[in-house]
């Protein structure tokens, strides 16, 4: 899934901000930091003793609701291991800023531009960028 200031594209189809009446991303893998963590040292474990390999990365399904139709498709999530629920929370509520026009993804681009994080962040991390961003828009 791409989102730009401009519209949402999944796949090969792109809809205008404008047409989109919802956006929903299902099947999001959530687990506690402490299921995270253990995750994380199991994978690097059984790498390491090459017992096994990880996996790819877990699936999502994204549903677009532009105007008279309805469109899901899988996409990939780009987290490691999974997401906490207050970073799904924050994540949704605001792509459903996106859909009112309350607020653009181009506060993605402009983040990155201003702040050029030199990894990946944590989920504390990703989620006070998430609150810092959803908070003027109460």
């Amino acid at each position: 899934m791409f989102l730009s200031p401009t519209g949402v594209s999944v796949g090969e189809q792109t809809w205008r901000w404008k047409d989109v009446t919802d956006l929903q991303v299902l099947d999001v893998p959530v687990r506690s930091a402490a299921l995270r963590w253990a995750t994380r040292v199991t994978t690097l474990v059984a790498a390491a003793l090459n017992a096994w390999g990880p996996g790819g990365p877990s699936m999502m399904t994204a549903v677009v609701h532009a105007q008279d139709e309805r469109v899901e498709t899988p996409v990939v999530s780009a987290a490691a291991t999974a997401y906490t629920q207050r970073e799904v929370d924050l994540s949704l509520g605001l792509l459903s800023h996106f859909v009112r026009g309350s607020a653009s993804p181009s506060l993605l681009t402009q983040w990155w531009g201003e702040s050029r994080p030199a990894g990946v962040l944590h989920s504390r991390d990703r989620e006070a960028v998430l609150e810092g961003w959803l908070t003027p828009l109460m």
